[in-house]
């Protein structure tokens, strides 16, 4: 049994992974990397056997945010060309989850830009969120941004079963990335989340001139604070924004975060999201061994890999789709 199924073996059996052991990881050899991936998938059968996840997005407000994240399009520092518009309709949102669920998607996502919602276009989301779960019978997550504790209630009460606030990186980068909000911000979402009773989705975006040691710092503070779901997007340079000119990163390298945060999450969803097609590009189907989770479709502003091709790619690894009578009780 080579070094990466004995470190798994000792991850199921309680280990938690030293800082040295996590950079092993991130530094190993390409020669190696099969090796750790099936480490990494034997931990990932042990909680998902060879399920899949599949999530969808709806981008209910675009643009318009005053917050200076570097990496967004919709940022108040960007200049992209992209659609902007205020909070969709009730309507729009609904008839967002019947294509998503027409498509197979156990998870619907309702994202909006901004610090945080005002009253009305949480009124919006929540009555939304009433009649998807009437309709489709779906788990719904929402990203609205920043929540205050009565906004969280108001959500849970709707039937929100998830909430995402991704922590984006370390603690130590976070203020090369944004300055408008602060990492603990971030952390106290989260924190809100968990008190009303609704899951906790929180993840990273990696290739943002981070160091690998905040790439194991990020997924040791999700450990801490036990996301549920954790989103692994890898930057998608979009010109307009301050991180336009960063260079992608290698598909091997991607592999072996994904493989990390496997080894220090084991239980935990983890879902291969934003950027994954420009930065995994053709070994995206062996990101699966270590992630039991995707993104179907487009995501915010950028386009996704096609509907078909991700159904495609996941038959033909040996995987199944998770269907949404499968997954965890709804607003359990």
């Amino acid at each position: 049994m080579n070094q990466w199924n004995n470190l798994a073996e000792n991850v199921l059996a309680g280990h938690e992974l030293t800082n040295e052991e996590a950079l092993s990881v991130l530094n190993s050899s390409d020669e190696e990397l099969l090796q750790l991936l099936d480490g990494a998938y034997k931990i990932r059968r042990h909680f998902y056997g060879n399920k899949v996840k599949l999530n969808m997005i709806i981008n209910t407000k675009s643009g318009l945010c005053p917050e200076d994240c570097g990496y967004c399009s919709q940022s108040v520092r960007s200049d992209a060309p992209i659609e902007k518009y205020r909070m969709m309709d009730k309507d729009q949102i609904v008839a967002g989850a019947e294509r998503a669920h027409s498509l197979g998607a156990g998870t619907y996502c309702i994202v909006a830009s901004g610090r945080g919602p005002s009253n009305k276009e949480l009124e919006t989301v929540a009555g939304a969120v009433e009649e998807i779960k009437e309709k489709y019978q779906m788990r719904v997550c929402a990203c609205l941004g920043i929540l205050k504790p009565e906004q969280a209630e108001k959500l849970k009460e709707a039937g929100v079963d998830r909430y995402n606030h991704n922590i984006n990186t370390s603690k130590e980068h976070h203020a090369d990335i944004t300055t408008t909000h602060t990492y603990e911000d971030r952390t106290e979402t989260v924190g809100r989340v968990k008190e009303s009773g609704m899951s906790p989705c929180s993840g990273v975006i990696i290739g943002m001139g981070e160091t690998k040691e905040d790439v194991v710092n990020m997924a040791k503070s999700l450990r801490v604070l036990d996301a549920d779901s954790i989103p692994v997007n890898f930057l998608h340079a979009i010109p307009g924004t301050p991180l336009e000119h960063t260079e992608p990163l290698t598909p091997s390298y991607c592999l072996k975060v994904l493989a990390l945060f496997r080894f220090i999450n084991p239980s935990k969803e983890i879902r291969i999201s934003g950027g994954r097609e420009v930065n995994l590009r053709s070994l995206q189907p062996l990101g699966l061994y270590a992630a039991n989770s995707i993104f179907l479709g487009n995501y915010l502003t950028t386009e996704g890999q096609e509907v078909t091709a991700d159904h495609k790619m996941i038959e033909e690894m040996g995987f199944v789709v998770e269907t949404a009578q499968e997954q965890e009780p709804v607003n359990a």
